[in-house]
């Protein structure tokens, strides 16, 4: 628990006045019976009025006492489990955002998103119950007992030979509910998961009319999703008729013997109503305890959910960078003896021993078929991977020396896939720098050749995107994430295949824009076209993860036979069209 510690010294007087308010609250709940029996007993026994008007005062008094004190305590609960929550939300957001790929791949994206909303509100829900009964609970177990002693010694052992009986009970239901909840939260990580691609990728699902076979897969992933929280909570359902259950037995055990008590007259009838108010008390104190109990228990697995995320070792860090004060100047980069693999015991690599030099301000374009490693060669420049053997260098610096900052605000990356968020345009482009000015955003939507189309929008830069960018087009999001990027002003600009969806012209005026005004930057563009890179200074083509050839257009034309099969297909398709 000393992940929650922090918050609890931070907002102490909710954990301390909520429990507080609450034993005040649990305080009238035993001395309430003795009064009214009081009354029963004296005051209507003997027709004394002023004394019923008097002690029902006092009830009444009490009553407001209490009422407000079980406002005020609840009112700190819910603030004080709020705030736990928030911060280990926080806590937990934050370690998330420190993750590698290999971090997120490992736990996926929607088991993420439960732990940090489903887990956190279970811990948030327990805390809560727990400020509000953990004192409360036994108070008023412990008072209703001593009160129903006091009143009938005899008649209170009743009680002590009930309640080991109804504990055992809910230990067992314990122990049966505590690993159901643990699956039940894992059963959700797979419906969380199912929910979010389908809608991510709805508009695939509508272009190959696969509505009814999503519908079909939710139903299923939905369906075992009740098997496991019915297998779970059925366990909660057997808490309140085994209470019910106890109480009534021991209601009708505490009468049967009253009753021959108040004929001899040994008890009186008040004492008798009082009595069974204790018992009941003493029964639901308990039951509360229980759920208190079985509420810790899937908050317990919540927790084991969020401490995995929280105790994760992040395989990506500076911490022993020796140069971490380091800017990067001059974009160069150089590979040497590189080999990678996703899948650490596999014996086939991703990158096999790559060997690679770029200078600062080459511009530079890989090409290679599907699958032939040419995104996690990029991708190990900033270090979203870290090579297997072999080393990455920048400015002739390993990039494990480099602070993760200072390395990643040097290079900027345009995905294959092209994210945009709600928001106007112009709030999207200052992703690249938040202190943009507007100038400064036109020019980088002009080498990108994004400003003539963004210009056409009635709104301009103000024109609001749907999430995701929904309402642009698939070239004019590619052009505005290169623009975002520009923004960076980086020293190694790197386009993963992020041309694809524009036409060949526009695509020879970013090329051309690139070094017409970006002449310092070191740019690497992956692409599936040739043309998209016939002009590069270099071309660097990769199969199977090695580097089979290395130069310009010429000398891969007459050098590599790789690169001469591109070439020629790709030329002869046009050709056919």
């Amino acid at each position: 628990m000393k992940k929650y510690s922090p918050y609890v010294k931070k907002y102490w007087y909710s954990f301390l006045l909520g429990p507080l308010f609450m034993i005040l609250e649990a305080s009238g709940e035993f001395i309430l019976p003795y009064i009214n029996a009081n009354i029963i007993n004296i005051g209507a026994a003997n027709g004394d009025i002023p004394y019923i008007v008097r002690h029902g005062l006092l009830m009444l008094v009490i009553a407001c006492l209490m009422m407000a004190a079980g406002v005020l305590g609840a009112n700190f609960a819910i603030r004080g489990a709020s705030r736990l929550a928030a911060g280990v939300r926080g806590d937990v957001f934050r370690k998330i955002q420190t993750f590698s790929f290999s971090n997120i791949d490992d736990f996926t994206t929607g088991s993420l998103i439960t732990r940090i909303t489903n887990d956190i509100t279970q811990i948030q829900n327990f805390t809560q119950t727990l400020l509000r009964g953990m004192f409360r609970s036994p108070i008023m177990l412990i008072g209703a007992l001593i009160m129903a002693f006091k009143l009938n010694p005899p008649l209170a052992r009743v009680i002590l030979i009930v309640v080991p009986i109804l504990a055992g009970i809910i230990a067992a239901i314990i122990l049966i509910a505590s690993p159901r909840y643990t699956r039940m939260q894992s059963q959700l990580d797979l419906l969380n998961i199912d929910i979010r691609e389908t809608i991510t990728n709805e508009r695939v699902i509508k272009s190959f009319v696969r509505e009814e076979h999503e519908k079909q897969k939710f139903a299923l992933v939905n369906e075992k999703l009740v098997e496991k929280s019915t297998a779970a909570l059925k366990m909660m359902l057997l808490l309140q008729p085994s209470s019910a259950l106890a109480v009534n037995v021991t209601t009708l055990a505490v009468v049967w013997f009253a009753g021959k008590q108040i004929m001899v007259g040994d008890m009186e009838l008040g004492t008798l109503t009082a009595f069974i108010t204790y018992l009941s008390q003493i029964l639901m104190g308990l039951n509360f305890l229980a759920n208190i109990v079985l509420q810790g228990t899937r908050a317990a697995a919540s927790h084991r959910r969020i401490s995995e995320v929280l105790d994760a070792k992040v395989d990506l860090t500076d911490d022993e960078a020796k140069q971490r004060d380091h800017v990067v100047k001059s974009g160069s980069i150089s590979f040497r003896n590189v080999t990678f693999r996703y899948f650490k015991h596999n014996r086939e690599s991703v990158l096999d021993h790559i060997n690679l030099d770029i200078a600062s301000g080459e511009l530079v374009g890989i090409i290679g078929s599907t699958g032939s490693g040419k995104t996690t060669l990029v991708s190990m420049i900033p270090r979203l991977y870290d090579a297997d053997e072999g080393e990455v260098l920048v400015d002739g610096i390993h990039v494990k020396d480099l602070s993760l900052y200072n390395l990643r605000e040097s290079v900027a990356m345009v995905l294959q896939k092209n994210t945009l968020f709600s928001g106007t345009i112009a709030e999207n482009l200052r992703w690249g720098n938040e202190n943009a000015t507007d100038e400064e955003i036109r020019e980088a939507a002009s080498v990108a050749q994004a400003d003539s189309f963004v210009r056409a929008f009635p709104d301009g830069y103000d024109t609001e995107l749907g999430q995701g960018g929904v309402n642009l087009s698939g070239g004019q999001k590619q052009r505005l994430c290169i623009a975002r990027a520009l923004l960076k002003k980086p020293k190694i600009l790197i386009l993963d295949d992020s041309t694809s969806a524009v036409d060949t012209a526009t695509d020879a005026s970013i090329r051309k824009a690139f070094r017409e005004r970006l002449p310092g930057v070191t740019k690497l563009i992956i692409a599936q076209r040739i043309n998209s890179v016939i002009d590069a200074d270099k071309i660097v083509v990769l199969d199977q993860g090695r580097v089979v050839g290395c130069g310009n257009h010429e000398s891969l034309m007459r050098d590599c036979q790789a690169y001469r099969e591109i070439y020629w297909s790709q030329k002869d398709r046009k050709e056919a069209v």
